[in-house]
């Protein structure tokens, strides 16, 4: 019998090695999306459409965005994705497209579209890895010159390589980034996870971006701007003291020149004055005045434990900067065509105690609203949400409304429900950024604004359903006409019974016209029902 060999620690741990970021995600590139052919297709255009709006808006610069999709040979595409930002300064290119967890966002608390510093750079790295190439990247900032550079990602050390770089002359004083790359194990389609859906979803929550896409097949679409303001740019936020761990606070003081705990508090969080600072001070028992880079964990859960017992005011909302209602409507007005739009916005509220989030809401009713009956498109900031979509608390809330006690009799009428959900951080479920958590006050809001949206539904059906009964009784009574002109006619032994006819007619004619102008008492009495029903809709649905 052979003895089995022991092995020492140091054996063990010779294979032991660190891993970068990106090494990881190479590994788990379904984590950001890149799972499917269709998927890690709309997944690339999402990422750099995400960049261009957000680099667009943070310039001040109306977007105007072109994505171009050619088929290079079976499931291998090229993907081009230009704009008329800001530019790229030559240095940071290499951080921009070829380093994960870098960016201008992932560390400060404001409201974006891309938050954890992966999206473009994910996207280089999945061309690397399906086709062996680098991507090329033209960008300018408007001035004398342009930089086009071919780069790569160093997976091992997470950085980005630059391969070549040409300066070209810019006579035209061009400004914007140009991106160029290719991918394998890619499917294009028209079907409601592709590209197409994806473009024209951004086009409805961003009025004002005009976007020219070309297909494969050469056909040009353009989803122009629909609205001509660009959207207020949201301020830095300070953290909320009730969003606050221990943790956070150990971190923050890293980075925080304040000499005293008291003065740290004042200075990194909203809404504590140095009377909410005493209050703390009794019921933590805790010294305040001393230096923060001594504060240790004990110290620091004390103090969140204090901060929890206090009752601050909301965060502030200028950090938050909603669509709007009327710009949505414009949005599904001018991409669907419907024959009925009514948009909500909600006031701003707090989830986890400190985070301030904003919901809005619309309902588009026929036209080219739910060609396919009852569809619910989610956004993040702006940004459509295509997938995981039964995961995601947009879709458990909207599916949660009756939607039978507004009129919608099943999931076959034309109805398309809009949500978008704006905040200065998303509770995504997964780094793809596809569907967000299950947040019970972000549920109940978004259940609130669609209920609200859903009465101003009911009564445009219930007025177009009676308009179709007057209607029907209206033809009825017209068909009739002749029958009983000519019966009058003979009771009174008149030759003429056209006379009669026209009279018979006017009375009809009459008769409902001034009932659809002014409205029967049928109209008057739905209308108090559908008020009173207002008043405690947000009781009980």
């Amino acid at each position: 019998m052979s003895e089995t060999k022991v092995k020492h620690a140091d054996e063990i741990f010779k294979s032991f090695k660190t891993q970068s970021v990106s090494e990881f995600f190479k590994k788990n590139a379904a984590m950001l999306g890149y799972t499917g052919k269709l998927r890690s297709l709309t997944t690339l255009v999402h990422e750099g459409v995400t960049n261009s709006l957000d680099a667009c808006e943070e310039a001040r610069f109306f977007p105007d965005i072109s994505v171009y999709i050619s088929e290079v040979g079976p499931e291998h595409y090229r993907v081009i994705m230009e704009d008329n930002a800001s530019g790229i300064p030559l240095d940071y290119i290499p951080h921009v497209f070829g380093k994960m967890l870098a960016g201008s966002k992932a560390h400060r608390n404001i409201q974006s579209r891309g938050q954890q510093g992966i999206g473009v750079s994910g996207a280089v790295m999945y061309s690397q890895v399906t086709t062996g190439k680098s991507t090329e990247v033209v960008t300018s900032t408007g001035d004398k010159v342009i930089n086009k550079v071919n780069i790569k990602i160093d997976v091992e050390k997470n950085t980005g390589e630059i391969l070549s770089h040409e300066t070209l002359k810019n006579p035209d004083k061009w400004r914007g980034t140009r991106i160029n790359l290719e991918a394998k194990n890619l499917q294009y389609n028209r079907s409601k996870y592709g590209p197409y859906s994806y473009l024209k979803m951004t086009a409805i929550a961003n009025p004002h971006t005009r976007i020219l896409f070309v297909e494969p097949d050469g056909t040009k679409i353009l989803f122009d701007r629909n609205v001509r303001s660009i959207p207020k740019h949201p301020k830095e936020m300070k953290p909320h003291p009730h969003g606050t761990s221990a943790d956070d606070i150990l971190s923050m003081i890293k980075n925080s020149s304040a000499t005293r705990v008291r003065t740290f508090l004042v200075s990194e969080f909203t809404r504590v004055s140095a009377k909410k600072v005493e209050e703390i001070e009794q019921l933590s028992k805790l010294d305040l005045d001393i230096n923060p880079k001594k504060v240790d964990w004990e110290y620091a859960e004390n103090l969140v434990n204090a901060i929890k017992q206090i009752s601050f005011m909301a965060p502030p909302t200028e950090g938050l900067i909603p669509i709007g209602a009327e710009s949505v409507k414009l949005g599904l007005e001018g991409i669907l065509a419907p024959e009925f739009v009514h948009t909500v916005t909600r006031s701003p509220q707090t989830y986890h105690g400190g985070i301030a989030f904003i919901v809005e809401a619309g309902i588009a009713y026929g036209g080219g609203a739910g060609n396919n009956g009852l569809d619910i498109i989610r956004y993040a900031n702006r940004t459509p949400l295509i997938f995981d979509q039964g995961g995601c608390c947009i879709t458990e809330a909207a599916k949660s409304v009756e939607w039978k006690r507004y009129g919608v009799k099943d999931d076959n009428a034309p109805l398309t429900i809009f949500v978008n959900l704006v905040s200065t951080h998303i509770p995504y479920t997964s780094a793809g950024k596809q569907a967000i958590a299950n947040e019970e006050e972000i549920y109940n809001e978004i259940r609130f604004a669609l209920m609200e949206a859903g009465r101003s539904l009911s009564r445009y059906l219930s007025g177009k359903r009676r308009a179709h009964e007057k209607l029907t009784k209206k033809k009825t009574l017209l068909r009739y006409v002749v029958e009983t002109s000519n019966a009058i006619g003979n009771l009174i032994k008149s030759e003429d019974k056209s006379k009669i006819i026209n009279a018979l007619t006017d009375i009809v004619e009459k008769k409902y016209d001034f009932e659809e102008s002014n409205g029967g008492e049928e109209e008057v009495t739905a209308a108090l029902e559908e008020n009173g029903e207002e008043e405690v809709s947000e009781n009980g649905d």
